[in-house]
């Protein structure tokens, strides 16, 4: 029977931690081969679930028992193999499934940047295109189109996932009109006018992810009549007026896009405007051991980064932005309330 590890000792805790590729991977091949798909809600043999994922028995045994030891799956005193909390996550057909974050995370490229950190320190810049020969994005939609697949996955569903949490804290009393800059599909913008009827909405990002807006924004869609939907790059114009705008999750560029997109903001709206900006931060955060690998994996593929909340504080102040209260809206991100100065 496995069980997970008690707080180890100094010199075992660092050997666990250099071999975190290993947990890494075990995740990503439990994830790719289904298997918290294939275990039930009872107990399963290994010859049962090797059978149901086409896998050798003793090797999917020795995987399941290094999961174990993370709390991913349990063994029980027979042998065979339970779900924990965590292993369910792993599962398709749960509402926060991380199954897409986590082959997000550990896609082949990553495993080529990441004993590249070191450079990125040095020179503070992404490596990838001395990797690929082509930036981030250009590599995924041209050479990875099944990493870029997984991105789109793993995107919409932490997307999804968070928009339910934003549109429970949110309180739009009195607010007529919302836009979501830098939306993505929308789902943000979806949910407030689902739960404020007399809302309207702009969701405005790039032609290509806005082309995939979630249905209900969409021309036929139940919330059509109330949702307006504008391609365009908030970094150079935002051509859409609001009582409030909503800014989630797109400050992680480098600082001079980030400027760019705040001064735009301010551009656009009217004095006294409402602007919430929701982040991850790699501080005062119960999330800081996520939050900062993400920012070390942002230095690595595109040479952005995630914010402290005081650099965040200071771009909406160098922005103009008045900052009045910063509320959590779960433990992954954190909500900045801000107006348009008078």
């Amino acid at each position: 029977m496995t069980t997970v590890s008690p707080t180890p000792q100094p010199a075992m805790r660092l050997r666990e931690l250099v071999f975190g590729a290993a947990c890494a991977a075990a995740v990503r091949a439990a994830a790719r081969l289904g298997v918290a798909d294939a275990l039930g809600d009872r107990p399963g043999s290994v010859a049962e679930l090797a059978a149901a994922v086409d896998t050798e028995p003793r090797a999917l045994q020795r995987l399941l028992r290094a999961l174990a030891c993370y709390g991913i799956f349990e063994e029980t005193a027979d042998g065979e193999f339970a779900h924990t909390e965590m292993s369910r996550l792993l599962r398709d057909d749960v509402p926060n499934s991380l199954r897409y974050i986590s082959l997000w995370c550990t896609e082949p490229w990553t495993w080529e940047a990441w004993p590249r950190l070191d450079e990125a320190v040095r020179s503070g810049r992404s490596v990838f295109d001395d990797l690929y020969g082509k930036g981030f994005f250009d590599y995924l939609h041209q050479d990875a189109r099944d990493s870029a697949q997984v991105f789109d996955r793993a995107m919409t569903t932490s997307s999804k996932q968070s928009a339910r949490d934003i549109v429970e804290l949110l309180d739009l009393t009195g607010v007529s009109s919302v836009a979501d800059i830098g939306g993505g599909q929308g789902h943000v913008l979806a949910g407030l006018l689902e739960k404020y009827e007399t809302l309207h909405g702009a969701l405005l990002d790039l032609p290509k992810v806005v082309a995939n807006a979630d249905p209900r924004l969409r021309d036929g869609g139940p919330l059509a009549g109330r949702a307006r939907i504008v391609p365009g790059d908030c970094r150079e114009d935002i051509p859409v007026q609001a009582d409030l705008y909503i800014i989630k999750n797109i400050l992680e560029w480098d600082d001079e896009s980030t400027r760019r997109t705040l001064r735009k903001v301010v551009e656009a709206a009217r004095p006294g405007a409402r602007v919430v900006i929701i982040e991850n931060l790699v501080d005062d955060s119960p999330s800081m051991k996520f939050t900062t690998a993400m920012d070390l994996l942002l230095l690595l593929n595109v040479g952005g980064a995630k914010h402290s909340k005081e650099s965040l504080v200071s771009h909406m102040a160098e922005a103009g932005l008045l900052v009045h209260d910063i509320l959590v809206v779960n433990p992954y991100l954190h909500a900045f309330e801000c107006t348009v100065p008078e």
